[in-house]
Order: C-alpha cells, then sequence, then structure tokens
C-alpha cells in the first residue's frame, strides 16, 4: 500500500502529514505561510524527497485555502469538515463534539447520527489571527500571552465578534492602569465566549469534547478558559497530540480512493500552480510620477510649525500631552507656539511608563533657563495621566484637536482626524463645533487598521505606506471591516498582486471607510469647504493622497499631523494664563512610583470593574467608575428618569390588588415587557394571580441561557431574555407567561405601530431553543393591545382555554390593565414635567435619551445614566416629552411606534435651548438604522446636535465618554458663541 500524504492549507498556516499503510504517523509539519501557501506548501513537499522520491505516493489536500491551490494544481480536495471527522472517528470513535480554531475560522462538529457542522461566516474574530492581532496591542508574542494568561487574577468582559471592538475595551483598560495578565485571559475568555455562543446556536455542548486546531494545540491559557467554561474533566476534554494537524490527517486518512501516483509528478503540479497569478480588481495609481509626488509634498510641507531648539531657549513654555488609544504624544511650545520639544510613540499599554522618561528629558533639558507654566492633557489615558503627574487642565480630546486647527486653519469648517483606532470628525458652523461623529466601535477606517497589515506582511508601518505611493496598480479591496479584509488582502496575493498594490489598496479602503462608513457623505460639500486633516493616519502620503482624489478637492495637513492633540493641549495650556504649573517637579519625578490593580466596585448593581492606580507620598488614581461611589463620595442624586422608570417597574411583581389564589405566573423581564409589564401586571394580579419576574439582567445572568441563543448577530437586549427564562425556569416557576406581539399601541403620530420583528416573535423562538420550556406550561400566543375591544375578546378565550376563567372576570381583568397602562405612560410624563421644571430652578441642562424602552435595564446601558447625571445632566427620556408635538410626515416610512417618539422628542428638543439629544442604540439593532439618519436630519435641519451612543454586551464607557464630553464642549461653545 502506498505512502498517504495530507495538506491541510489553511488561512494562515499549512499542515503536512505522511502517514503509513497502518496509519501511523511518519511525518508532521506545520509552518505559518504568511500569505504564500503555494510556495510554502512546495518548500515543505520538496524537504520530503528524502523520505517519498522515487515513490507512489496517495495525496489530498483540505483546508480552507486549499480549494484554490488543489483546484490551480489539478488535484483532489477533500472539505475540511468531512476529513476532521474523518481523523476524529479514527482515533476518537467516542467523541461527541469537536471545537477546532484555527488561524481564521472556528468551528464545532456535533457527532451522532449526522453529522452537524457550525462554522464562523466571514468575521474572524474569535480565531488564531483575532489572536495574533491581541497579542500585537499588547506587544508581547503570542507565547508571553499565553504565559501571562495563566498568572491572571480576574476577567474583564471583552468583545470577541471582531478585532477591532475588543481593541475598543482592551486599550481603555490598558491605558487605566489594568493588568496585561488580566487582559490576556480575558482575551482567550472572549475566544471561548464567541465559540460556545455564536457557534453552538442553541445546542448544548456536553459528553467527550476534542479540540483541535494550532490555537488549541499550542495555548494552555486557552484550554484552561475553555475547560472552565464548559465545566470538562480531563475524560471529557481530549487534547490530541497531533491536534494541530488533524485535518490534515485526516486528509490522508480519506486519500483511499486515490491513484498512486509517483511523488515527483505530484510535487511539479504544486510548483506549477504555485507560480500562476490570477486577474485581480485593480484601481487607479495613486500618483503617475514623481513630479506630480513633489508637487503634492511641497504642498502639504508647507503647513508647518516653527522648530527651535530647546537647548538654546529661555522663557516660559507650555506642556501638551495627548495619551492616545494607541500613542502617547507630547509637545512642548514657547508663547508663540513654536515647538521646542516634541516625542511621538507607542505607548505599549502603558501611557505613565512612556510619559515619566520624556519628563525628566523635558526637565533635564529645560534646566534653570525655561519655566513650565502649563501643562494640559488629553485622549484616552487624559484621567490617568493628569493624576499621576499633576497636570493643570485635562480637555476632551475633539476640543484639543479643533484648538490645533484653528492655528494653522482659522476658517476650518471641517475637521477629521483618524487616529490609531479612533475617528473624530467635526464640522464647525460659526466658530463653534456644530457636529460631531466619531467611529461607532469600529476601527477599519483608522491607523490600527494599516498597521495590523503591515506587521502581518513583515513591514514597519512608514516602509509599508510608502510602497503603495507609485503602485501602478492599487487592489480594490472595497471598504470593510479589518478581520473581513484579512481575506481580501490573502485573496489578492494568491491572485498574485504585490505588496505594493496591496499597500496603494489599503490605503484607499481606510479612506473609504471614513467617508462612506463614519462620515456618510454624498459629496464633498457634505464635509466643508476648509477642511483639516490630522492624526497619524495622515501622515501616510498614501492615505492623504487617497483622500484629495476621493473627495476631489485639496485639503490641509499640517506636518504636525499625528501631534495635534499634544499641540491643542498646549495650547489650552497656554490659555490658562499660569504664572507657574502645578506639575510634579523634577525631584518629585525622581521619587515616583506607579502601580496598578484591578477591583470589582459592589456598591451597586452596576459592579464596575475598577483599577487602582497607586502613586508614589499614597496618591491614589481609581478608573472604570461612572459615579463618585468608589472614590468615597456620595452619589449626587440629579433627576434621572431612565433610574426611576426601571425602579418603578422592578416594584411590579407579588399579588398586587389581588390574592394570588391562581398560583404564580413568570414574566421575563426584557425586550417589549419594559413597554408592557405595567398593562400585564394589572391584567394577573386583577385575576388573582402573583407574578414572578424575573431577576434583574447581570453578565452571569447572560451567561445562564448563553448556549440556547442560536443566533450571534441578534441584539444584546434580545440574548439577555434566554437568561431570563432560565433564572424563571430555575426557580421553579411552572407557568410563564410571554405573548407575541406584531403590533405595539398606537399612539397616532406614525403610519403604523409595529414592534421590531426581533421583539415580536421572541417568544417563539424561545420555544424552540430553550427545550426546558416544552416540560412546562409556556404560553406564547399572538395578541395585539391596540385595539381594547378585540383584545377583550381574545384575552377572555384565551384565560378561559389556558386557565377556565369566566369570561366577565377577564373583560373586567383588561380594562383594569389599559387603566394601568395609561396611568403609567401619565405618571412618565408628569414625572419628565417636573424633572424640567427642577432643572430651569437649578440652572441645570438637560439632556433627553431617546431609545427603546429596554434601554433604561443597567446591563443594557451599562451605567450611562449614572455617567450622564455625573455630568451635571438632568436626564429625562424621549416617553416623557414627545406628546408635545403632532404628527408630522417623515422623510422615513414611520411606521413604528417607538421612532416616531423619537422623532417627536428630537423635534421638541429643537424648541427648547436649554435640552440636547442623545440616542441609544444596541449594536446588531436593524430597524435603528432607520432612526440613525432620520433623527440626525431632524436636529441638524433645527439647528441642534445628534449624539448617538452605540451599545452591545461590553461595558467599556471610553468612547461613550469621550461622546458626552464633546457634546458638552459644543454646548458649551454655542453658549459663549450666543452670548447666552
Amino acid at each position: 500500500m502506498a505512502l498517504r500524504i495530507g495538506i491541510d492549507i489553511g488561512s494562515t498556516t499549512v499542515k503536512v502529514v505522511v502517514l503509513d499503510e497502518k496509519n501511523k504517523l511518519l511525518f508532521r509539519s506545520y509552518e505559518r505561510h504568511y500569505s504564500k501557501a503555494r510556495e510554502r506548501t512546495c518548500e515543505t513537499l520538496y524537504g520530503l524527497r528524502g523520505l517519498l522520491g522515487g515513490q507512489t505516493v496517495q495525496l489530498l489536500i483540505t483546508g480552507s485555502a486549499g480549494l484554490g491551490v488543489a483546484k490551480a494544481a489539478g488535484l483532489d480536495f477533500v472539505q475540511e469538515v468531512y476529513a476532521t471527522a474523518a481523523a476524529v472517528r479514527e482515533f476518537i470513535p467516542d467523541t461527541d463534539a469537536v471545537i477546532e480554531l484555527g488561524g481564521e475560522d472556528a468551528k464545532i462538529i456535533f457527532f451522532g447520527n449526522t453529522l452537524e457542522e457550525r462554522m464562523n461566516g466571514s468575521c474572524a474574530g474569535g480565531t488564531g489571527a483575532f489572536i495574533d492581532q491581541m497579542a500585537t496591542l499588547l506587544n508581547v508574542s503570542v507565547n508571553e500571552l499565553d504565559a501571562l494568561s495563566l498568572q491572571h487574577e480576574k476577567i474583564y468582559p471583552i468583545a470577541s465578534r471582531c478585532g477591532v471592538f475588543a481593541k475598543s475595551d482592551i486599550q481603555p483598560i490598558l491605558n487605566q492602569g489594568g493588568r496585561k495578565e488580566d487582559v490576556a485571559a480575558s482575551i482567550f475568555q472572549a475566544v471561548v465566549d464567541q465559540t460556545v455562543a455564536g457557534l453552538t446556536q442553541g445546542r448544548e455542548l456536553t459528553g467527550k469534547i476534542v479540540f483541535l486546531g494550532g490555537p488549541l494545540h499550542f495555548l494552555m491559557g486557552l484550554r484552561e478558559r475553555f475547560v472552565d467554561t464548559l465545566n470538562l474533566d480531563e475524560a471529557h476534554a481530549v487534547f490530541p497530540e497531533d491536534g494541530d494537524c488533524f485535518a490534515a490527517i485526516g486528509a490522508a486518512l480519506c486519500t483511499n480512493d486515490q491513484t498512486p501516483q509517483p511523488f515527483e509528478h505530484l510535487l511539479e503540479l504544486l510548483e506549477k500552480a504555485a507560480s500562476t497569478a490570477a486577474p485581480v480588481d485593480t484601481m487607479p495609481p495613486l500618483f503617475t510620477s514623481q513630479d506630480e509626488y513633489d508637487a503634492f509634498a511641497a504642498r502639504h510641507n508647507a503647513m508647518t510649525v516653527p522648530t527651535l531648539d530647546l537647548s538654546a531657549y529661555t522663557g516660559p513654555a507650555y506642556l501638551g500631552i495627548d495619551a492616545g488609544s494607541t500613542t502617547t504624544k507630547m509637545v512642548l511650545i514657547d508663547p508663540e507656539g513654536n515647538i521646542l520639544f516634541s516625542y511621538y510613540h507607542s505607548n505599549q499599554g502603558n501611557p505613565v511608563s512612556i510619559v515619566l522618561p520624556q519628563l525628566q528629558e523635558i526637565y533635564r533639558q529645560c534646566g534653570d533657563r525655561v519655566t513650565i507654566c502649563g501643562a494640559a492633557v488629553t485622549g484616552y489615558g487624559e484621567d490617568l495621566i493628569k493624576n499621576a503627574f499633576s497636570c493643570d487642565l485635562g480637555l476632551v480630546e475633539t476640543v484639543a484637536h479643533l484648538n490645533a486647527a484653528r492655528h494653522f486653519s482659522p476658517d476650518v469648517d471641517f475637521i477629521i482626524d483618524i487616529g490609531g483606532q479612533d475617528m473624530k470628525c467635526f464640522k464647525i458652523r460659526n466658530g463653534a463645533v456644530d457636529s460631531i461623529l466619531l467611529n461607532e466601535a469600529c476601527s477599519s477606517g483608522c491607523g490600527s487598521f494599516i498597521e495590523t497589515f503591515a506587521k502581518a506582511l513583515g513591514y514597519t508601518i512608514a516602509d509599508f505606506s510608502k510602497l503603495g505611493l507609485f503602485a501602478q496598480h492599487p487592489v480594490n479591496l472595497g471598504s470593510r471591516c479589518t478581520v473581513f479584509m484579512n481575506s481580501s488582502v490573502k485573496q489578492a496575493q494568491k491572485d498574485g498582486a504585490s505588496v505594493e498594490d496591496i499597500s496603494a489598496g489599503l490605503s484607499i479602503s481606510v479612506v473609504k471607510n471614513a467617508i462612506y462608513k463614519v462620515i456618510r457623505a454624498a459629496n464633498a460639500d457634505d464635509l466643508g469647504k476648509h477642511i483639516v486633516v490630522q492624526g497619524g493616519t495622515f501622515l501616510n502620503d498614501a492615505v492623504l493622497r487617497s483622500f484629495e482624489m476621493e473627495i476631489g478637492r485639496e485639503v490641509t495637513r499640517p506636518t504636525i499631523s499625528g501631534m495635534m492633540g499634544a499641540y491643542g493641549a498646549a495650547l489650552a495650556a497656554k490659555a490658562q494664563g499660569l504664572e507657574h504649573s502645578a506639575l510634579l517637579s523634577q525631584e518629585a519625578l525622581s521619587h515616583f512610583t506607579h502601580e496598578a490593580r484591578p477591583a470589582t466596585c459592589k456598591l451597586c448593581t452596576n459592579h464596575c470593574s475598577l483599577t487602582i492606580n497607586r502613586f508614589d507620598g499614597g496618591r491614589r488614581f481609581i478608573s472604570g467608575n461612572r459615579c463618585s461611589r468608589p472614590l468615597g463620595q456620595e452619589r449626587v442624586d440629579i433627576p434621572d428618569l431612565l433610574k426611576f422608570k426601571y425602579e418603578y417597574l422592578r416594584s411590579l411583581q407579588g399579588k398586587g390588588d389581588g390574592d394570588g389564589s391562581r398560583g404564580k405566573i413568570g414574566l421575563p423581564f426584557g425586550l417589549n415587557m419594559y413597554e408592557n409589564l405595567p398593562f400585564w401586571f394589572s391584567f394577573f394580579t386583577s385575576l388573582n394571580f402573583e407574578v414572578v419576574l424575573s431577576p434583574e439582567s447581570t453578565r452571569s445572568l447572560y451567561i445562564k441561557g448563553q448556549r440556547t441563543i442560536p443566533s450571534d448577530t441578534v441584539c444584546y437586549p434580545a440574548k439577555l431574555l434566554h437568561g431570563h427564562v432560565m433564572a424563571l425556569l430555575e426557580e421553579g416557576i411552572d407557568t410563564i407567561f410571554y405573548p407575541c406581539m406584531s403590533y405595539n399601541f398606537d399612539e397616532h403620530l406614525s403610519d403604523n405601530h409595529y414592534n421590531c420583528p426581533v421583539v415580536a416573535y421572541y417568544p417563539d423562538l424561545l420555544s424552540v431553543n430553550i427545550p426546558a420550556l416544552a416540560n412546562i406550561h409556556y404560553i406564547h400566543p399572538n395578541l395585539g393591545l391596540h385595539r381594547p375591544k378585540d383584545f377583550e375578546k381574545k384575552g377572555a378565550a384565551l384565560m378561559a382555554q389556558e386557565f377556565g376563567i369566566p369570561k366577565r372576570e377577564t373583560v373586567k381583568a383588561v380594562r383594569n390593565a389599559y387603566a394601568a397602562y395609561d396611568a403609567f405612560r401619565q405618571m412618565v410624563q408628569d414625572k419628565g414635567e417636573e424633572y424640567i421644571r427642577y432643572a430651569r430652578e437649578n440652572g441645570r441642562k438637560i439632556l433627553v435619551v431617546a431609545g427603546r424602552p429596554y434601554h433604561m435595564d443597567p446591563e443594557i446601558n451599562h451605567g450611562i445614566n449614572d455617567l450622564i447625571t455625573s455630568f451635571g445632566f438632568v436626564l429625562i427620556t424621549e416617553d416623557a416629552v414627545f406628546q408635545h408635538m403632532d404628527k408630522q410626515p417623515r422623510k422615513v416610512l414611520n411606521q413604528w411606534t417607538y421612532h416616531a417618539r423619537m422623532y417627536n422628542a428630537a423635534r421638541y428638543v429643537c424648541t427648547q435651548p436649554d435640552m440636547a439629544f442623545i440616542q441609544l442604540v444596541s449594536f446588531g439593532c436593524g430597524v435603528d438604522a432607520i432612526t440613525t439618519d432620520e433623527l440626525r436630519s431632524i436636529l441638524e435641519e433645527g439647528g441642534d446636535l445628534y449624539t448617538q451612543l452605540k451599545i452591545d454586551d461590553i461595558s467599556n464607557l471610553g468612547a461613550v465618554k469621550i461622546r458626552i464630553r464633546s457634546l458638552i464642549a459644543a454646548l458649551d461653545a454655542r453658549t459663549k458663541e450666543g452670548g447666552q
């Protein structure tokens, strides 16, 4: 019998195995291919000539990148799931499920009567590529990340849908002093959560589970997180010795039907395939000649700031520090704005350790000749750096960048700043910030997007960027998420595109993401006539050129583009007019110490993940809090309608005015139950049921139902419902009521009054995906409360059928329920009027927070309401003010009750000078894609600001804080401009 070769070509690695006739492993290799899969395969086989030369062999290819190679070489291919299953059945026949993680794919295979496979789609979140990205972010190797994770003390919640979201969660933890050990373990936990929640899709993982693939073979910390999360013992968690090559072994096992061929002939076929190139979709070059580039460079290099020699300067100076998401920038200026000292460096996850030696260096160069009269700090790490080094001023980064932009272009009317993983765009009207756009939670149009690919291809970002300037055929990679783009780049490489063409293509892609995904501009006039571009990403001439080409207009890019936040902070420090800064002295810096430890606040249900930073002299700074209580201060009770409504609704449980004689009935407290609970509580207690509400939402409640969630893309509020139902079941409740409702209450303000499809039919989905519901009395009929008379009939029929309750009794309960609902709506509006009066009597601004009723849940909003009131706003909700406006035609089809409320509330805010508007949107909410643009249009036409806060299952509020502070700064600027 011939020897058998199995080749598994994955998205990042090539695995080659050789089996003999008794299935004994004679050879195995596991190599990264760095996007050169065909060449790497040939090199490995070339090395096997000593073992296989002159022999006839059977060969089969598998893997996510193997099909293209097999086709090009004219060789046979076996689907990887089938190959993996063959190896598992041969070597571990009593397996119940396989979890396999690869470079860019993740899959679960369920064994049983039939083979069932679940695989990630086109997103590589929660795979090896994701782990590589996170290791890069922490500035460690993957092996070091693994070692760090084994020393963890706590786990932070981190999104793993996408490396970009994870960065958004991790960066603030690092910037606020979180331990790398804890972050490393949290990254692995995120992978576990993504795999379990995203791929099980409602099916439970039980029995003997085999773990395969490179990440699970090499990373002990990742193994530990899987075993702990799934509560597996040694007998049920199997990690095969050759688990990284199992698909290749399976491919070799599947060669039985292959005709043996000479090894040299197969090698020749693969070598020919390696040298063929496929056509690539390309775009026009960025520059057609060196002269064209030279003119472009000269125009932009004219926008510069004079630099003076600090060692020869005498006089006052002002320091600006920008502790950004991925880099730390520092600028020291003289009173005329000339630069005396500048510094730009990756913050390597710890901005304090970067700033300290630079401050010492500044003092060393200043000697006795220079007095630092002011120091200001901005950026993600603002609070930490301000407290660590006693800076005089902290300012939100949008304001810092506006200060700097005005220095170069006094008439600036649009600023776009693209940093490492954040993007800030703001329009300037009448000298004040008019509207603010920040990238929601995606950094595909940011610097880290290009940096990720530069590193993956073995270049520094500077060298990689220059490669694209004169590329003749930039690859059209589209405008997509970083992780999706991995696949596009790899495909382009397989098709023969050069690194130069890919570099240029990525620069163009960044710009398209910025313009069409974040700014959503229809044309150049949507931006402005005097555009200033800044942020480190625009130091990349390829990105700058792409931007000008895409909008068809020249822009201003200062030569200190990457330092604009720090420069703007230095200008703000100068504007303070101080004679001497409170910045730590040279002597104090010599004794400076800093240590950080994690803690969880237990003072309220938010359970904020705190980082306690301790400095020399007993100083300390606590970050991660959403209110002042962890700092030893009592929370200031500013009126908050979200909180009021939530506390009122949680009180609606028990027997009410009834006697509870008909027993207990469970109501899951989620989705539309927030709006309808007053109705159902009155209805059931009038019928003498005792109402049992599911517990308050928490992360652990979510995890309780996580394995029954069939879709990873549904919104977090819907995912939480699985936990609510599981909690009621665990409590022993044997009757649960949760109706399907296509229609909402009709408030006569919209063209129709639908519920969102997820809200409307989720009760049916729960019945299919939570098997235990089949063992109890689960009532989930289709009902409509929008027609009271019809519901009297339908409700009476339902109660007679389910409980044998007489019609007369049910009709009375229905009427009580409608009265209770109307009383609740009136109470909310009355409370809103009371809070507005309080705000006006006490000189406070009012923030109308618009969203869906479930956004009052602290686990869903993550305490955003506490953050808002901590800035001094009185918080009211859209359902307290929408009734002041009548029905008005909209540009979009207005067929949702909650949308109509938000539109009316936005129109009302435009008539009230002391009100501002914020919309809460849950990530993954399809119908809110409609409201976003319509609300922006209403507010901008009314001369107001639109701010959107996007929230998901992760509780880090760094970007939310920037938005709220930016809104405050914009409101303050308008107030000053209007002389109010």
